[in-house]
């Protein structure tokens, strides 16, 4: 027992695992308590494809119900026109460029609305977010080429891709 102990280190450090499931679980709080909050991305939650809205957009979402019976979570930002898809996390490091969609992982950042936001105006869930699934990056990929939504590329530059502080 005392080999456990010592190998646990000094006491009142808390071990960096549990300082990110910490952080984790506050973050879920806020969501479920109708606050919005700052998530970053990678780790153990999730990746994000950001796409074009408007139109095209909504029936990729629509596809991907029947796909897997439920899209998965996409938060819809109906005034600068994107959708952003939450995509299992590591999607960022395998993701090759793609013209309709750009995919971020840490250090990126996100902001989820509350959970109750699911209607303009401003910022809601699409598809609100559900414990079991994200949305499948594969479907997707193949998806935003059938339909073609907006590319994000140009326009997410300033507005999006800047690190986390």
């Amino acid at each position: 027992m005392q080999d456990l102990i010592k190998a646990a280190g000094p006491t009142g450090e808390v071990a960096e695992d549990m300082a990110d499931l910490a952080a984790l679980l506050r973050t879920l709080l806020d969501v479920q308590h109708s606050r919005t909050t700052r998530v970053r991305l990678g780790g153990n939650l999730f990746d994000v494809v950001i796409s074009g809205a408007r139109g095209k957009g909504h029936a990729i979402a629509a596809a991907l119900d029947e796909v897997q019976d439920g899209c998965g979570p996409v938060i819809e930002d109906p005034e600068a026109g994107w959708l952003y898809w939450l995509v299992p996390p590591g999607s960022a490091a395998t993701w090759e460029y793609h013209d309709y969609g750009v995919c971020l992982g840490a250090p990126h950042t996100i902001t989820l609305p509350a959970l109750d936001r699911v209607r303009p105006p401003g910022v809601h869930w699409l598809r609100p977010s559900a414990s079991d699934r994200l949305v499948p990056v594969k479907a997707l990929r193949a998806l935003l080429d059938s339909f073609r939504p907006y590319p994000p590329h140009e326009a997410l530059q300033e507005a999006v891709l800047s690190p986390a502080p």
